[in-house]
């Protein structure tokens, strides 16, 4: 990566929970942890866009002087990975073993910086049940029906992150597996933290039985362990910022009596046929089907042409013309210096504006600049 030269600009991005632009104010070492994949297919251009947004907060902010330390978890226990590997007739580990090499394999490909920690949900059980100890004491969960709940209708921090009122929270648990009729809970908008497993399903033991986590809390338990009770900078799809981030910031706090999260960075997603591409609809462009015919780095150029904050739409053009844009970088090569690398950081110091940074590529190649150094800052390799 390129030495940082001169004066930086002024690092701004938005923050969910702020509703707006802010300028965080970070320390030498920035704690990031950003929801990965749960592991039961291949990695989709929705999961590309998604990481690569943080790999490129990562760059901008190792460019900038921060050491960083991302955190990124893989979520083995839970409900899709099970229902995958029951319909393969496969061991659900197993399934998230092989799943999450082929993630790993796509992401490198694509020069993503791994993380410096994956943890997986299934190696934090007794995290997990510690924390929900710490929530139990607190008085901010209830058992019943042999699960416990967390009272996320009786918290005063209930939609600070999302914004969101209860009709509309009520409606995207129900999308969102939040399983809002379910009769132990006092509030459909409460949240599972420990439940019992299916016959067929992994099972724990635990103070309230033997059982399984809750998906958010699994979240919560790795972040505390990796990260510490406050972390700077909180990432994932825009899917996730309820209910799932919404319950990691409520149960967290209950735990520790302290602010989870500084900042909220959030991914938009990514359509196919007028649909957000997701495994349940099947509309769906896998990277290693990509890989298979296009180079890795044409697919990187493609998919930060697009702002990380706004949903796009794949087209079967975008290959084609992100190959001629990388061709027209790479024939620049042995051109004189210019101003380039600054502005490719001012570009990405503005909320990582990937459009913008790539356009002043563009017209570097343009007047015959060598846009080596510039490109190597946005982890796109002209080699």
């Amino acid at each position: 990566m390129p030495e940082p030269v001169g004066d930086l600009a002024t690092l701004r991005v938005h923050d969910t929970r702020a509703g707006g632009f802010v300028e965080p104010v970070l320390g030498d070492e920035v704690r990031i942890y950003v929801c990965g994949i749960t592991p039961y297919d291949a990695t989709h251009l929705g999961h590309a866009s998604t990481f690569l947004a943080y790999d490129l907060l990562v760059r901008t902010l190792r460019d900038r002087g921060h050491r960083v330390r991302m955190v990124r978890n893989v979520t083995d226990v839970d409900d899709p990975l099970f229902a995958k590997a029951r319909e393969l007739g496969v061991h659900y580990l197993d399934l998230a073993a092989s799943e999450e090499r082929r993630f790993d394999t796509d992401m490198a490909a694509l020069n993503a910086i791994a993380p410096d920690a994956a943890p997986r949900a299934s190696s934090a059980i007794s995290d997990i049940r510690r924390l929900i100890g710490a929530v139990l004491d607190a008085g901010r969960a209830y058992t019943a029906g042999g699960a416990v709940y967390f009272a996320a209708a009786e918290s005063a921090g209930l939609g600070s992150l999302s914004g969101l009122d209860r009709e509309a929270m009520l409606s995207l648990a129900a999308l969102r597996g939040g399983n809002v009729d379910d009769p132990n809970k006092r509030d459909p908008l409460d949240f599972v933290l420990w439940q019992p497993s299916s016959p067929d399903e992994p099972s724990w033991e635990s103070p309230w039985g033997p059982g399984r986590p809750g998906w958010h809390v699994e979240c919560s338990a790795l972040v505390l362990r990796e990260l510490g009770e406050t972390i700077d900078i909180h990432g994932g799809g825009a899917d996730l910022i309820y209910p799932h981030h919404e319950c990691e910031t409520l149960q967290s706090e209950a735990a520790t009596g302290t602010e989870f999260a500084r900042y909220w960075m959030h991914a938009a997603l990514v359509s196919k046929d007028g649909e957000k591409m997701s495994k349940s609809l099947g509309n769906l462009v896998f990277i290693d089907q990509l890989r298979a015919e296009w180079d890795p780095m044409v697919i990187r150029t493609g998919i930060i042409a697009h702002h990380y904050r706004s949903e796009w739409e794949w087209d079967d053009g975008l290959m084609s013309r992100s190959a001629a844009r990388l061709d027209r970088w790479r024939g620049s090569r042995g051109g004189g210096s210019g101003p380039v690398l600054e502005r490719v950081r001012d570009r990405l110091a503005d909320d990582l504006d990937t459009p913008g940074a790539l356009e002043a590529i563009d017209e570097a190649t343009a007047n015959g600049e060598d846009v080596t150094e510039a490109c190597a800052l946005i982890g796109v390799n002209l080699g």
